[in-house]
């Protein structure tokens, strides 16, 4: 485990508004992930994947840096329009 590991781990235990925080930002980083590999895959600028998509370019910008809570929504939005099946999991925790 590496000391940033450590040290969201021990803060996580102490604060739970941190372990909420930190849990959001780890599903927006895969979803930011996610979302830009399909575009990728598919051989797709921002801007052509958003035009697809039926939104804009700013918001494909703000889902692949991981700074949107992007809803179920606009996921299925995308699972749609680039004929993808969305999956939603849940896992237990470490």
């Amino acid at each position: 485990m590496s000391k940033i590991d450590e040290y969201v781990a021990e803060r996580s235990k102490n604060n739970p508004d941190f372990a909420k925080i930190v849990e959001q930002e780890n599903i927006n980083l895969e979803v930011a992930v996610k979302v830009r590999d399909l575009r990728e895959n598919m051989g797709m600028s921002q801007r052509e994947f958003a035009s697809l998509i039926g939104k804009p370019q700013s918001t494909i910008a703000r889902i692949e840096n991981g700074s949107m809570n992007v809803s179920t929504k606009v996921l299925s939005e995308i699972a749609q329009a680039t004929n993808q099946r969305l999956t939603i999991q849940f896992s237990p925790t470490l």
